[in-house]
Formats: structure tokens, C-alpha cells, sequence
């Protein structure tokens, strides 16, 4: 299935050929939710943009194919974009099972890549036009874990032992390395280290062994609907620690936030924006303004915090390489990419040698007062109180876990 997105061109603007940037994105199968959430980011994107004239006084025009969640689809894909469509640009799909898989044909071709929530995904290939949006910091492994572990030593008295556990699968092992770094770093024992099969569906035995050890917090590397599943399990054994979180995926989603609802209280985990006073980035606002209305038509995350501003700002990214840079020659935009800090609606980014995050910016938070299974009471500031960096602190950690009152 392909799609073209344009927007009109302005009445008595002399005809020229659009810039068509071209990407594969998952609209039907596994990660389908986060697709099509990331690509109504882009089209609200290529809108803003068309109505103040285009790029280089060019309409953008989005190409588009369903990969339909399959990354063995995703070369053909990149390789008919450029071939067949003659794409001026490409941008990744989302997920590292979809970036992993374009890699090689941007190589090839020597396009630059920017590219949507891959966790170290550059780390084989070492590209030097492969751009990251995903603020994992410049050692992913290490530096995406290592926010939950300084949120542990602030606990007073200050905890010694942690239980690891995680999926087993690259995700799993990628974030446990880091965890593991982490925990030496700090000084903490190891008491649990295990992974579970992709298809568990039954936690309580993990977990009940977990709380055994007794251990002073508790991280877990989950997927969802993994982490749905973790975290009921962990009331059903009646598990006693001081923190307790980790790179727990799926509670950034408005679906498991309101599948969760007040059981998500007193769980330390990575958001990517919230509402608090301390992310008040210029355009996030109006951003999301356009987006959540047209989200819940279409039937996708209404919230929009996970993935949708970061497809926006990769957008905006490349979009201000193209007129600084007075065009689309490919090395003239990666080096501006690697020698500019851009202001975005996410923030300030500036990347680094290897196209990640110069700086990482994953943000622990907590979950305070979440009541009942509404999703209006997120778009608040005073649900999700951001523990670290200290820069977006907006709260302060509360334990132990589960808070007295869930």
C-alpha cells in the first residue's frame, strides 16, 4: 500500500516539482499503533511547512509504503522509493526492526537517514548520514538505563541490591548491558538476573521469585503486552521494594495508561514528553493541538507524548538542513546535521560522532495520583512527575513501592 501526502499549492505559486521525502511505515500488523501515530506527526509537519511556501519554494510531498511490520519488506521498500519514485530524502520507519533493515540500502546509496526510535541501531554499521531522534545519548546501552539507577542512590536509606529482569530478545539484552554497567557503577548487588521468553504471558512465578530476594529495587526491560503484565503480577505477589521500574515499554502509550489506570502509581519509567512546567519547548503546545484532535478520529494514541513530537522534530531537523544547506545534496546535509544544534519542538538536539543524542535525554518519571482509567487526566501536569535529568525535574521520588495508596 503506498500513500502520497501534499498539501494544495498556495493560488498563483508557479508549478514546480514537489520534494519528495520517502519512508516505509508499519500501518498494519505489530507496531501499526505507533506508525500511524508517527505519520500523522509527519503529515501535520508537511502541512506547516506547505502553507509557509514549502522547502526551497518546493511543496513537500510524503511517499509512503506499509512495511506492514515486517522488516523484510523494508529494503524493497527504500530501494523502490528511490529507483522507482525518485525520492529526494528518506526517513526511517519506526522501531530498530525497521531502521536495522534501510541501513544498509541508505549506505549503499549514501543518502542520509534520519531515523525514528531505534535503540543503537547504527551500532554495527557505524554510519557516518545515520541521525537518531531518539534521545538515547551517545552510548545508548549505558546511557539510556543510567537516569533509573542515579534515581535509586537518591533514596534514603540508600538502596544496595537490585533484581534485574528482562525479555529475552535484542531489546531485552541491549537494555540489561546497560542496567548491568549501571548497577556496577553505583555499587549495587546483583541479587536476580534473569530474562523471560517473549511469550510469557504468566508473571506471577518471575515475580514471586523476584520479591524472594528481597531486593532493594526492582528494574525490568519489558515489552508490551509484557509490562501489562509485570506490573499486575508484581500486586498479585505483593512485591516489597524501595524503587521499582526500568525500560518498562508500553507505559508511555495512552492505551496501557488507561489499562493500567491507578496501578501504574509509584512506577519509575521513561517517558519521552509529559505536560509538566519543566518541557514547555516553543511549538510542542500547538503541536499537539493539531495532532489530538485528529488522533482520536483516526483512532490512534490520543495523547501523543511517545513517538508523534519526536517524528515532528526529525522532520523539522531535516527540513531546516535542506534551506540551510540551499538543497539536498546528501553529504552537504549530514555535515550540516552533525555540526548544528537545532531547536525543535522537543527541545534543543545536537548529535553526535555516531548520530545519537550527543547528550542523552531519556526522562525517569514517576507516577503520582493517577485515579481511575481516564486519559484526560495525563494531558494535566501532576500525573507523571519527571525524577531525571535534574534540568526537568518537576517531582521527587516517592517510596517505597506500591505507595500506601494506589
Amino acid at each position: 500500500m503506498a500513500g502520497l501526502g501534499i498539501a494544495p499549492f498556495a493560488r498563483g505559486q508557479p508549478t514546480r516539482r514537489p520534494l519528495k521525502i520517502g519512508m516505509g511505515m508499519g500501518l498494519t500488523g505489530s507496531v501499526a499503533a505507533n506508525g500511524k501515530a508517527a505519520l500523522l506527526a509527519m503529515q501535520i509537519w508537511a502541512e506547516d511547512v506547505n502553507a509557509r511556501g514549502g522547502l526551497l519554494n518546493r511543496q513537500v510531498k510524503l511517499v509512503y509504503y506499509d512495511d506492514q511490520s515486517n522488516g523484510s519488506l523494508v529494503p524493497g521498500i527504500y530501494t523502490k522509493l528511490l529507483d522507482v519514485d525518485k525520492v529526494d530524502l528518506i526517513v526511517s520507519g519506526y522501531g530498530t526492526n525497521f531502521i536495522a533493515p534501510a541501513l544498509p540500502v541508505a549506505m549503499r546509496r549514501r543518502m542520509v537517514l534520519m531515523s525514528l526510535f531505534g535503540t543503537n541501531s547504527n551500532a554495527q554499521f557505524k554510519y557516518d548520514r545515520y541521525f537518531e531522534i531518539k534521545p538515547n545519548g551517545a552510548d545508548p546501552a549505558v546511557d539510556l538505563t543510567a537516569g533509573f539507577f542515579d534515581v535509586v542512590a537518591s533514596a534514603k536509606p540508600r538502596p544496595t541490591s537490585i533484581a534485574l529482569v528482562g525479555v529475552d530478545n535484542e531489546y531485552g539484552a541491549m537494555v540489561l548491558q546497560g542496567a548491568r554497567a549501571n548497577a556496577r557503577k553505583h555499587g549495587f548487588k546483583v541479587v536476580y538476573d534473569k530474562t523471560y521468553p517473549p511469550n510469557t504471558t504468566n508473571f506471577s512465578p518471575m515475580l514471586g521469585s523476584v520479591a524472594a530476594t528481597a531486593p532493594d529495587a526492582v528494574f525490568v526491560a519489558s515489552f508490551p503486552p509484557d509490562t501489562v503484565g509485570i506490573v499486575r503480577a508484581a500486586h498479585e505477589v505483593n512485591l516489597r521494594t524501595t524503587v521499582f521500574g526500568g525500560g518498562m515499554v508500553g507505559l508511555q502509550y495512552a492505551a496501557v495508561k488507561q489499562q493500567l489506570g491507578n496501578l501504574m502509581n509509584g512506577l519509575v519509567s521513561p517517558e519521552m514528553y509529559v505536560p509538566e512546567p519543566t518541557l514547555s519547548f516553543k511549538g510542542i503546545e500547538a503541536f499537539l493541538s493539531k495532532y489530538q484532535p485528529r488522533a482520536e478520529k483516526l483512532g490512534v494514541d490520543p495523547l501523543g507524548y511517545y513517538v508523534p513530537p519526536f517524528a515532528y522534530a526529525m522532520m523539522e531537523i531535516l527540513g531546516q538542513a535542506v534551506e540551510k544547506t540551499g538543497g539536498t545534496d546528501q553529504k552537504m546535509l549530514a555535515d550540516y546535521i552533525h555540526a548544528t544544534r537545532f531547536d525543535t519542538v522537543v527541545g534543543s538536539v545536537k548529535f553526535g560522532a555516531n548520530g545519537e543524542w550527543e547528550k542523552g535525554r531519556t526522562l525517569w518519571s514517576q507516577y503520582h495520583s493517577v485515579q481511575g482509567n481516564s486519559i484526560d487526566q495525563f494531558k494535566r501536569a501532576g500525573r507523571v512527575h519527571i525524577l531525571a535529568p535534574a534540568e526537568f525535574k518537576s517531582g521527587d521520588l516517592r517510596y517505597p513501592y506500591p505507595p500506601s495508596v494506589s
